[in-house]
C-alpha cells in the first residue's frame, strides 16, 4: 500500500537527537568462507531439480506465498505484502516447474551490510525433489556480500548451521488474551502524530540496519494500528498490531522499560479487540528476558520457538528495548 504522510506532533518539545553516524560493521576473516557455505550448502539435500526456474515474484504473486503460509499455521498479516514489497520489491523470489510456482523465498536487503531471509518454502507434495535446493540457491546470491539473518524452526537449525548460519538467540511466539482495562493508556497516542523521522530514529536503534521505507509502508497500511508512548515529551517505545489470519500479530514492540512496554501491549491488545480479534500473538527474542516476564504477566502463553541466527557480524541493537520482533519473515 501506498504510504500516505504521516502528520507533525508540533507540541511536544522533542528531545531524541536522530542517531549518531555508525561505523561500518567490519567483515570478519572467515565471512568469504561463510558466504560461500550458503550457496554451496543449502538446507536440503538435493535429488533433482527437474525443470524448475527462479525467478523475481511480484506482489500479486506473494498473496499465493501468504496462503502457503497460513496453510504451514504461520499466521501471516492479512496485509503485509506491500510493506515488505516496499522495502527491497526484488527481493523475492518463486520457483516454478512448468509455469507452476513450486517454491518461494525471500532475501530482503536493508542497506550494504545486511539482509534477511524468509518465507523458505516449497509445496509438501513435491518436497525432497531439490527444489528447495535451487531456489536458495538462485535467491542467496540476491544478497552479495551482505551478513544474513533468519529466524528458523528447531527442525532446521542443524541443516542452516551447515549452511553458515549461527545462532544468536531464540525467540518464543506467545498468544493469548491480555485482559482488557478500564484505566486509560497513558500517555499512549497514534503514531500519525509522532515526527516520522523521531519514530524512525527510534526504531533504528533496535534493528539492525536503518529501514525507513518499510517503516513508513509498515505505519500506513490499512488495517494496522501504530502507538507510541510519550513520556516528558518524548517516545519510550511503539508497537503495531495487525489483523492476521488467526490471532492479531503485534510487532514491531519495542520500548525503553518493562513499564512503557506493558502500557503499549495493553493498548495494542485494545486495538485488536476493536477490530475483531480477542486474542493476540507477539514473537518475543529471549534476548531481553523481561519480554518473556511481561507475556506472563498477560497470561500470554509460548506456542514455539525459531532462533535467531546470521552470517557474519551485524549492527548491535538495543536488546533490552525488544519486547517483540517486527516479523519472523523480514526481521
Amino acid at each position: 500500500m501506498s504510504t500516505h504522510p504521516v502528520p507533525l506532533y508540533p507540541s511536544l518539545p522533542w528531545a531524541l537527537a536522530p542517531p549518531a553516524p555508525r561505523t561500518p560493521v567490519p567483515r570478519s576473516p572467515d565471512r568469504l568462507p561463510a558466504r560461500s557455505r550458503l550457496l554451496k550448502e543449502p538446507p536440503m539435500a538435493s535429488v533433482s531439480s527437474g525443470s524448475l526456474s527462479v525467478s523475481p515474484a511480484t506482489e500479486r504473486d506473494w498473496e499465493l506465498v501468504r496462503s502457503w503460509c497460513a496453510e504451514e499455521g504461520w499466521n501471516p498479516g492479512r496485509s503485509d505484502a506491500a510493506a515488505f514489497f516496499a522495502q527491497d520489491p526484488q527481493g523475492f523470489f518463486l520457483g516454478r516447474v512448468d509455469g507452476e510456482p513450486v517454491s518461494a523465498i525471500s532475501v530482503v536487503t536493508y542497506d550494504e551490510a545486511y539482509a534477511f531471509l524468509g518465507f523458505y518454502l516449497v509445496r509438501p507434495e513435491l518436497r525432497g525433489l531439490g527444489h528447495g535446493l535451487a531456489t536458495w540457491r538462485a535467491a542467496l546470491a540476491h544478497a552479495g556480500d551482505r551478513s544474513v539473518g533468519l529466524d528458523g524452526v528447531p527442525e532446521q537449525q542443524d541443516n542452516y548451521r551447515r549452511s553458515g548460519f549461527t545462532t544468536a538467540y531464540r525467540t518464543a511466539r506467545y498468544v493469548g488474551e491480555v485482559p482488557a482495562t478500564d484505566a486509560p493508556a497513558a500517555g499512549v497516542v497514534p503514531a500519525g502524530q509522532i515526527d516520522p523521522a523521531v519514530l524512525a530514529a527510534y526504531d533504528s536503534a533496535c534493528h539492525h540496519a536503518d529501514r525507513p521505507r518499510f517503516l513508513a509502508a509498515w505505519l500506513a497500511t490499512p488495517g494496522h494500528r501504530a502507538l507510541v508512548r510519550v513520556v516528558d515529551g518524548r517516545p519510550t517505545g511503539y508497537g503495531v498490531v495487525r489483523p492476521a489470519q488467526d490471532e492479531a500479530r503485534v510487532g514491531p514492540l519495542f520500548a525503553d522499560t518493562p513499564g512503557d512496554a506493558a502500557v503499549l501491549l495493553d493498548a495494542l491488545a485494545g486495538e485488536a479487540r476493536a477490530f475483531g480479534s480477542a486474542r493476540i500473538a507477539v514473537d518475543m527474542p529471549e534476548s531481553n528476558p523481561a519480554a518473556a516476564r511481561l507475556a506472563e504477566e498477560r497470561g500470554l502463553e509460548p506456542t514455539f520457538e525459531t532462533a535467531r541466527m546470521y552470517t557474519g557480524p551485524v549492527r548491535p541493537v538495543a536488546r533490552e528495548r525488544v519486547y517483540g520482533v517486527t516479523t519472523l519473515e523480514l526481521g
